[in-house]
């Protein structure tokens, strides 16, 4: 089942969001926190939800972010096709483990790609802001809503 469904999202993931032009609404949100940091992170968990992601939009306020529930447990890849903003993205495993954090930007549609196996989210924050935070892998995000299924 899940080598379908990642087949599924490989092919019907590019033809949905070349076919977008604007942002998409704003999503419901959750608040987390790192530590002494909170967050407040729209909440992408569905497909639609997550391929549109933050394409198209010009800002991200410090402290704002959003938080993929991934469809399934496992490596997990991203681009920034038609995304203003740079970001950084943390790689989180089902605890809530940021397994690896990596820069990203604007426009960049290089795929970066998980180099840890079980990812269940994956948090997308302005670009540079865990640096800022002096936040790293091994340091846990909570408040987490409910994962893969």
């Amino acid at each position: 089942m899940n080598i379908r469904l990642a087949a599924l999202l490989f092919f019907t993931f590019p033809i949905w969001a070349s076919a977008q032009s604007t942002a998409q609404p704003p999503l419901p949100t959750t608040s987390l926190r790192i530590g002494p940091h909170a967050i407040t992170a729209e909440v992408a968990d569905d497909d639609s939800e997550r391929a549109a992601g933050l394409m198209f939009r010009d800002s991200l306020a410090d402290g704002h972010g959003m938080i993929f529930v991934m469809p399934t447990i496992g490596p997990a890849s991203f681009w920034m096709k038609n995304t203003r903003i740079p970001l950084s993205i943390a790689f989180l495993e089902a605890d809530g483990r940021i397994a690896e954090i990596h820069e990203l930007e604007a426009f960049n549609e290089r795929t970066v790609r998980s180099t840890f196996p079980r990812i269940a989210y994956a948090l997308e924050m302005p670009k540079g802001w865990f640096t800022k935070k002096n936040i790293w892998p091994g340091e846990r995000v909570t408040g987490l809503p409910p994962g893969p299924r």
